[in-house]
């Protein structure tokens, strides 16, 4: 029995991919995509490997595109085989990969003329929106709390994350030669008390865990306190008339803050002002949000039910197509803009960062974790001057970090997910987290439980007795 890291490895927080082996059974834990630095372009395509076209099944954790954005190139190399996920991750994994083609197919038209100047040879995207279409028909229901044999001798069970909806972490039950062995996968673990999502589930064994150390090293502000901080900047900035920019993962992040919104302007903390969700994505991901309410925490669901969610967002207004987006360059403030990628790698935040980073009185707010390269986490590590579509831009904008609202667990909530397990001594490896963060994490598991954690490198192969 083997685990082989495909993803998420050697310091990487994104590309997760873990491929299990046993005599009778391939296994694909995710199947993400790289995203941020450009040396990560060698990592897009799937790996070289017999194995991955042996494949029984994948397993996803949850929809996010650096756990699922590898997925059509599985088809395009033949594979036929089920691909199991909860059912609120099944449709927004398809949401969130017809997305990730058409900014593929949008950023290779793109480069194409700049190469057809130069005579050089043009770019294919990566994939295509068939090629995600082909995924469909594989898709496969994995229903919480209930164990499911997947392949010869390979039984998971997956259980809440908390990190978005139908985020999972996956219980596998091995029997090989005799043996019998139990493997955890963290996926991505959220933080406790957030809203919308509940609490990650935790386990209370296991012979071998595979754990995010995203946020390893530091524990993240309350959400209350991120809350209060991005209120005051957002009164700021309404009494100026200025613009707010939100790069946002348009799957979880804009639902969690338009509910905190929503919750603002309820509480009369903050006056209704515009509201422009610029995501075609984010529009269908929370149209598949108020389709799982079952998959909300109370107070979410009492919000939803009372109406008061509707009724306190009628500031909101959506922007489908992209004449809506550009129109949004002549809009006066005060306003916010909530638009995609999350990372800034891509996607309308693009275009806006390219006519207001420039202008005094704009904010910039970034509500998610932003991978080392990323346009994002330049402007999270204070660049004066950013590059975008070949222009460099001063920037003059105010940026704001909020990570009380990541989706992702702070060291302390990390930690608590662990302890729940520490007794039965697992073998521990850490992975989806830079070395900083893993290296603080494993030190952490070490002094609290004298157990060493490894720290594999991308290709690295963990043989389990």
């Amino acid at each position: 029995m083997k685990v082989t890291i495909l993803g998420a490895g050697g310091g990487e927080v994104t590309g997760s991919a873990y491929l299990l082996q046993t005599k009778t059974a391939n296994v694909l834990i995710d199947c993400g995509m790289y995203q941020g630095a450009s040396k990560s372009e060698n990592y897009r395509k799937m790996p070289k490997s017999e194995n991955v076209k042996k494949l029984d099944c994948v397993i996803l954790t949850h929809a996010h595109l650096d756990h699922t954005g590898r997925l059509p190139l599985l088809t395009k190399l033949g594979y036929r085989h089920p691909i199991y996920a909860t059912p609120a991750t099944i449709e927004l994994t398809e949401v969130i990969l017809k997305d990730s083609a058409r900014l593929q197919r949008s950023d290779a038209e793109r480069e194409n003329r700049k190469r057809k100047r130069f005579n050089e040879p043009p770019l294919d995207p990566l994939y295509s929106e068939d090629d995600v279409t082909a995924l469909k028909p594989l898709m496969k229901t994995l229903t919480y709390d209930k164990p499911t044999e997947i392949a010869p001798g390979v039984t998971v069970r997956a259980v809440e994350a908390g990190h978005m909806l139908g985020s999972a972490s996956l219980e596998f039950t091995v029997e090989e030669a005799g043996k019998k062995r139990v493997i955890i996968f963290s996926g991505d673990i959220g933080p406790r008390g957030a809203p919308l999502h509940h609490d990650p589930v935790p386990f209370k064994h296991a012979d071998v865990v595979f754990m995010e150390s995203t946020y390893g090293d530091r524990n993240h502000k309350s959400l209350k306190d991120s809350a209060i901080e991005a209120r005051e900047n957002i009164k700021q900035v309404v009494k100026a008339r200025g613009k707010i920019l939100v790069p946002v993962f348009a799957v979880a992040r804009s639902q969690l803050i338009m509910y905190l919104l929503a919750g603002a302007f309820h509480k009369g903390t903050l006056k209704p002002f515009p509201i422009y969700i610029d995501s075609p994505m984010a529009i269908e991901a929370t149209r598949i949000y108020r389709k799982h309410v079952e998959l909300f925490d109370a107070e979410a669901l009492s919000m939803q039910k009372s109406g008061d969610l509707r009724a306190n967002l009628e500031s909101v207004e959506f922007c489908k197509t992209a004449e809506e987006s550009k129109a949004l360059n002549d809009v006066s403030g005060p306003c916010m803009i909530l638009a995609g990628s999350g990372m800034c790698t891509g996607g309308r935040i693009l275009h806006h960062f390219k006519y207001n980073l420039a202008i005094p009185g704009t904010l910039v707010m970034i509500v998610g974790f932003q991978s080392h390269g990323s346009l994002g986490r330049m402007l999270v590590d204070g660049a004066k001057h950013v590059t975008i579509f070949g222009e460099r831009i001063p920037v003059r904008a105010k940026v704001i970090t909020l990570n009380g609202m990541s989706g992702h667990a702070g060291q302390k909530d990390l930690m608590n997910w662990y302890d729940s397990l520490a007794s039965s001594r697992p073998r521990t490896i850490l992975t989806h987290g830079e070395n900083k963060a893993r290296t603080a994490l494993a030190r952490l598991i070490r002094e609290k439980h004298q157990v060493k954690a490894e720290l594999p490198e991308l290709g690295d192969v963990i043989e389990i007795d």
